[in-house]
């Protein structure tokens, strides 16, 4: 019993600590413009894009299959990428910053236009990371 009641704790915390709001800005362009932007912004701060999530893509192709029928987005891809000097310093303030990484930008558009975006992280070391990336969509949208 002692064993489920941590558990539930834990996974109680885990959810609120994730439960970070987003930081938009819109994006005066086409998705492709915004794309082509972050990917250079990022390029341009000495970081390696790890993997891009093609999000949009996965949630038209699946919606049916969920039983949705409501679009999201017209296309959506997320930016996994991570910087060697930030983590270090953030994880060795608190190890457990390990949570948030590695980190990510995305390129969204809608019927209300396009939006480059990234997580809102906590006060404290994270702001170093909030910081990198509100540079890049900065750049991105400088484009």
């Amino acid at each position: 019993m002692k064993q489920t009641l941590l558990a539930m704790t834990f996974g109680l915390t885990a959810t609120f600590a994730t439960a970070d709001e987003a930081i938009v800005t819109p994006f005066d362009g086409s998705f492709e413009d915004a794309r082509f932007g972050v990917e250079n912004a990022i390029v341009n701060a000495g970081l390696v894009i790890d993997y891009v999530s093609h999000v949009g893509d996965m949630l038209n192709r699946t919606g049916a299959d969920v039983g949705s029928t409501t679009p999201l987005f017209q296309q959506a891809d997320i930016f996994i990428f991570c910087s060697a000097v930030v983590s270090r310093e953030v994880m060795e303030a608190d190890p457990m910053n390990i949570v948030h990484c590695p980190y990510g930008i995305f390129v969204a558009e809608t019927e209300d236009g396009v939006m480059i975006g990234h997580r809102d992280y906590p006060d404290g070391p994270m702001q170093q990371v909030e910081d990198l990336l509100t540079s890049i969509v900065a750049e991105a949208t400088d484009f």
